[in-house]
Parts: C-alpha cells; structure tokens; sequence
C-alpha cells in the first residue's frame, strides 16, 4: 500500500509557541533579588569603596565629623581658596561616597522600573482572576513608589557628588560646636550677614562657599528640571495612548491615564523643586547664612 508523502498529509492549524508558566515568575523572582542586593549595595558599600577610592576612611560618621570640624577650622585659618590637604581628604571621600551612591541608587531604579513595567503589563493581561489582578496591582504600585524614591535618591547623590564641599556643612555640629570651632562658625556667619551691604565677597573661604552652594542647588535645579520635562512627556504620552485603547479594555484605560495623572504630579513636583533651587542659586548667600544661623 503506497504511503502518503509527509509534505502531503493533512495537518491542522499550527499552535504558537506558549511561554514556558514559570518563566514571568522567575524573571520577577531574579529583578527582585537583584534588587535587594543593589539596595544593600546602597547602604552597605558607599564607605568602605570611597574609603579605598580616597585613600582613607574614617571609621565612622562621628569619626567624620570630628575630622570635617578640625580641616573646617585649619581652612579658614589658612586665608586660602585652595582646600588645606586636611579638608580635601574630607571632601575627596565625600565625593567618591556620593558617586557611589548615586551609581547604586541609578542601577536600583533601572531594576525597579523594569520590575516595575513587567508586573502593570502583567496586570494588563491578566484574565478574570481577581485575586491575581489585585496582587499584581500591588506589587506594581510598590514597585513604582520605591522606584520613585530611587530616583529622587539618584538626584540627591548627583548633587552631592557635584558639590561635595556643600554636602558636607550640614554634618558640621553647629548647635554643640565649642572653642575654636564655635569662634569659627561664627565669623563665617557675621561675614556672610556682611556680603549685601559690603559688596565683596569677604574672605576666600566665603567666597569658596558661597560659589560652592551656588552650584550645589544650581545642580539641583537642572536635575529637577529635566526629570519634570521627562515625566510630563511620559504623561501626555500615557494619556493619549489610554485615550486610544479600544472601548472595550477598560483596565488598559485606566491604568494608562492613572500613570499619566501621576506622572503629571511628580512632574510638577520635581518642577517646584527646580524653581526653589533656582532662586537659590541666583542669590545663595541669604540661605547659607540661614544655615549657619540654624535656620535649616
């Protein structure tokens, strides 16, 4: 009996190829590990790797403000612009302890908004389980929050690697500063309530703080800005592609225009935040004395 050819025997429509069940699992399952670890990678590995990067740590935060307080004083007593070997030490692990900060926090928010993406995708296709749709919702919103936080971590390191010198006056112990330090302070202060009726930016360490302060909220200012204009360009373009979803799929409107609604806040935000640093930037003196006055 003769046999059919292969390419000639009936067969019925091809099946695509379904994804393996676990795969999704496992992919949030690994972005979420890996999470974790840059999250500790954060809080845990900023110090000892600015410490090897620098040439020295120092211990503790106690240990570096004790030292920040005495290079402070030996930089003002030395008249110069140039940072004493004392404070550029300081300032140096400050600098690399910011970049590695803001290196962490930048590869966390990559992470989290991948996560972030994959679950609201997930929810969008998910079926009529109700359970399964509320735990995705969940889990997206945390995601989106806590990428949320990463960036506003990302921007604050920026600004600190940017401008460490001003990053670092904060840790100064203005309210139990004694002796030589306390008589320090206070000059500073008196000399910078002396710039608006002087005119002339009084002794080289002002000068080098005021310019320093300047450009730490200056970087601020773009930063916040360009994360506003981003934002707004991600809501109107979430918006518009709710409002084209088709009549029928309800949840893909509503996540869609929800994201924009919420873009469109951070966004404005972010741009409040640009404007409050721009007008410092403009005229920093004013803020930084009120710092030094304890007004922060």
């Amino acid at each position: 009996m003769p046999t059919t050819p292969r390419s000639a025997r009936p067969h019925g429509p091809s099946r695509p190829a379904l994804p393996r069940p676990g795969a999704p699992g496992r992919a949030y399952a690994a972005l979420a590990a890996l999470a974790v670890v840059l999250a500790a990678a954060f809080v845990g590995a900023p110090g000892p790797l600015a410490a090897r990067l620098s040439g020295g740590g120092f211990g503790d935060r106690r240990g570096l403000v004790e030292s920040l307080s005495a290079a402070f004083v030996g930089y003002w007593n030395s008249g110069d612009r140039a940072f004493t070997p004392g404070l550029e030490r300081v300032v140096a692990y400050w600098t690399h302890y910011h970049v590695v900060k803001a290196v962490a926090a930048a590869l966390l928010l990559i992470v989290l908004g991948t996560l972030g993406v994959l679950l609201w995708k997930a929810f969008l296709r998910a079926g009529s389980g109700a359970g399964r749709r509320a735990a995705l919702a969940s889990a997206g919103s945390v995601v989106t929050a806590l990428a949320l936080f990463s960036l506003v971590t990302v921007l604050a390191n920026v600004q600190g690697a940017a401008a460490p010198f001003s990053s670092l006056l904060p840790m100064l112990p203005l309210r139990t500063a004694d002796g030589e330090l306390a008589a320090v302070l206070a000059q500073t202060g008196q000399h910078l309530a002396a710039l608006p009726r002087a005119g002339d930016p009084g002794p080289a360490a002002v000068e080098v703080m005021v310019g320093d302060f300047a450009r730490y909220h200056a970087v601020l200012a773009v930063a916040a800005a360009t994360v506003a204009v981003v934002l707004l360009g991600l809501a109107v373009v979430a918006w518009r592609r709710g409002a084209g979803a088709a009549a029928g799929d309800r949840r893909t409107r509503r996540v869609l225009r929800s994201f924009a609604v919420l873009a469109a806040l951070v966004a404005a935000a972010f741009a409040v935040v640009a404007v409050a640093n721009a007008t410092t930037t403009a005229d920093p003196a004013p803020a930084l004395l009120a710092f030094f006055d304890g007004g922060w």
